[in-house]
């Protein structure tokens, strides 16, 4: 596996881009593809719940609303108990509570109680889970870092493919109530997931100088310090544009599909279609982020795939049958899995290691807003007006605009930044592990000395993004 850096992760070492960095990545997979589908997948456990309590279709969707919630809103929690604990026992717990929630909802007896078990308990098991795995991801990959965000994020449209139908088979089979109690059991499996994620380790020569390293370290449990920084305050504006529409065609293009006459397994098919082609679109972008032209220009791409999804809904506004959404949801799948695979990576491009776990958590905020907004606005835009056209092209304009404030905001807002700060703090760093050391401060000069040659003689050392004229994010 090679020497690689600590749990807190620390700077100046390489990071090992393989060996137990593949296990990472497999439970990364699974974590995502559990918490991007499951809010989707219990949705096929509506109908049974109205039946059981007497209620309308609005108050079961609320379910996948509050998993929705937890899983965005709770992100400065998440970082805060990462920050302080580590990456694995946060996952472990996390596992705990997503699988718990699950089966005691499926004793519940009231609507209520259901959002309580299966809305909060698991939302915060899993967003436990979904925000340190990405932080693992981050630490054990870089300069196949793009490669393993796509992968990593293919998760989400296998496991909806997957959900969907075995959630209909177990309410065929066991009853709403058995199928509850089954995925709580499968939920377990984001412990083993948990345990996948292994500490990294300091190269052995560094041992002894470990302890004096961690001591002069104080981790902070939630750095507001991101937000100094343009390029995170663009990205954060420009995520929260974004997912005020990039939610809305998926979830009402097979409304659309059956107003248009369709019959509802026929409508359904747009769903499977977009998630099929999800799937592989995801790994591709990702493959072609870690280009060596692409990868300083990731930024670019994200906007680029930006306006692809939204010019795609746009379009799809005009479809007038079935033939018309078949080819919106192909190109829906491609933007939205390109969308997918690099959302990540840009901020992973923009904070690097260090703040990442901070940086995550206050996206993940600023976005939980928007999420809620997005959806239920869209609804409302449709039952005023009658037409799915306007519900589209408003969630164009939405995604469009978000493009268009990171791209131009990075390159007219941000100016280049300066390589000097970053020698300076490197060598601060070298010059304070002499000291814990008892190295002469001629030594500590002579290390500061190497730090400033080694920087720019190796711009690009272990993959890391270079800053260059064209983008500074």
């Amino acid at each position: 596996m090679g020497a690689v850096v600590a749990d807190d992760g620390p700077s100046g070492v390489k990071a090992p881009d393989g060996g137990w960095g593949w296990a990472v990545l497999f439970g990364c997979f699974i974590i995502t593809g559990f918490s991007y589908a499951f809010p989707k997948a219990v949705s096929v456990f509506f109908k049974e719940l109205i039946r059981e309590f007497g209620i309308g279709y609005s108050d079961t969707a609320w379910i996948s609303s509050i998993l929705l919630a937890m899983l965005y809103g709770t992100g400065p929690l998440c970082s805060v108990c990462v920050n302080r604990f580590g990456c694995r026992p946060v996952m472990l717990v996390g596992g705990l509570f997503a699988s718990l929630g699950m089966v005691i909802a499926s004793f519940c007896t009231s609507i209520v109680q259901i959002y309580l078990t299966a809305g909060v308990i698991t939302g915060l098991g899993l967003a436990l889970n979904f925000q340190p795995s990405l932080i693992m991801l981050n630490r054990y990959f870089d300069k196949r870092r793009p490669l393993a965000n796509g992968l990593s994020a293919a998760g989400s449209p296998v496991f909806l493919c997957a959900l969907s139908p075995l959630g209909q088979i177990l309410q065929h089979e066991y009853g709403w109530r058995g199928g509850f109690l089954i995925l709580g059991g499968m939920l377990l499996n984001c412990c083993v997931c948990g345990a996948l994620m292994r500490p990294l380790e300091l190269p052995k020569k560094s041992e002894a100088t470990k302890e004096p390293a961690e001591k002069k370290v104080k981790k902070k449990l939630l750095d507001f310090s991101v937000f100094k920084d343009g390029g995170f305050v663009i990205y954060a504006l420009a995520a929260s544009i974004m997912v005020l529409g990039l939610f809305v065609p998926p979830v009402f293009v097979v409304s659309y599909a059956k107003d248009l006459g369709n019959q509802d397994t026929k409508a359904a098919f747009l769903l499977t279609i977009l998630g099929f082609i999800d799937i592989f679109a995801r790994p591709i972008c990702g493959m072609v982020a870690g280009l060596k032209w692409v990868r300083p220009r990731c930024v670019y791409l994200f906007s680029f795939a930006m306006i692809f999804n939204g010019f795609t809904d746009l379009m799809g506004s005009m479809s007038v049958d079935y033939g018309g959404l078949v080819v919106f949801c192909i190109f829906f799948g491609i933007s939205y899995g390109m969308v997918g695979a690099l959302q990540f990576e840009v901020l992973m491009a923009i904070v690097g290691t260090q703040k990442f776990s901070s940086a995550i958590g206050l996206v993940l905020l600023a976005e939980a807003m928007a999420v809620l907004i997005g959806p239920p606005s869209a609804g409302k835009l449709l039952d005023a007006t009658g037409r799915y056209m306007f519900v589209f092209i408003i969630a164009g304009i939405e995604v469009t605009t978000s493009a268009l404030v990171l791209a131009l905001g990075n390159f007219f807002c941000i100016k280049k930044k300066s390589e000097e700060p970053h020698i300076k703090e490197e060598a601060s760093e070298r010059e304070e592990l002499n000291k814990s050391e008892n190295k002469t401060p001629e030594d500590a000069k002579l290390d500061s000395i190497e730090v400033e040659q080694f920087l720019k003689d190796e711009p690009e050392k272990n993959g890391e993004v270079v800053t260059n004229p064209e983008t500074c994010v």
